[in-house]
Formats: C-alpha cells, sequence, structure tokens
C-alpha cells in the first residue's frame, strides 16, 4: 500500500487516481498518521469463482489445490425417520 501525505496527494492527485484505477489503494497521512483510503469502488465478485477468490483472500474459505470432487448423495436406509424420531424422543 503506498501512502502519500495530504500535500503529496494535492500535488499529484492524477498519480493517485492511476493508481487507484489500476487496482491500488492509497493511504493520505496528515503529519505521518494515515487519516484516509483512496481505493477503488468493489463492484463485487462477477463470477462465483472470482467470488471465492475474494473469500480467499479474507481469509473466510480455503482454496483446494487439487482437482475437485463432486459429493453425491448417500443411499437412503429404510426407517431412517422412525429411528431418528424414536431416539429423540427417548
Amino acid at each position: 500500500m503506498v501512502t502519500y501525505s495530504t500535500y503529496e496527494a494535492k500535488a499529484r492527485f492524477s498519480e493517485v487516481m492511476r493508481r487507484v484505477r489500476s487496482g491500488e489503494t492509497v493511504t493520505v497521512s496528515y503529519r505521518g498518521e494515515p487519516v484516509a483510503e483512496v481505493r477503488p469502488i468493489d463492484t463485487g465478485p462477477r463470477t462465483i469463482e472470482e467470488h471465492l477468490d475474494q473469500l480467499a483472500e479474507r481469509g473466510v474459505v480455503v482454496r483446494q489445490d487439487g482437482p475437485r470432487a463432486f459429493l453425491s448423495p448417500s443411499t437412503p436406509r429404510p426407517g431412517a425417520l422412525q429411528r431418528f424420531l424414536s431416539e429423540r424422543d427417548g
């Protein structure tokens, strides 16, 4: 992340905007203390892959490295509902 003082940000506004348009976040400081961030507007992910990438960057999910495996439904066993109800009541 790039930091500009308020004076530099004012004097180099075109440079700051060029960085923001390219996807960077710029911090503006006043007397050495960060006071503002200039960043691109987040339009949100367009595809599921972009959304997953965004979640992975934030640490919400961990992407799988290998090939994807599809889940298959298990075969229902007769009497499952009755066993569930009897365990719940018992």
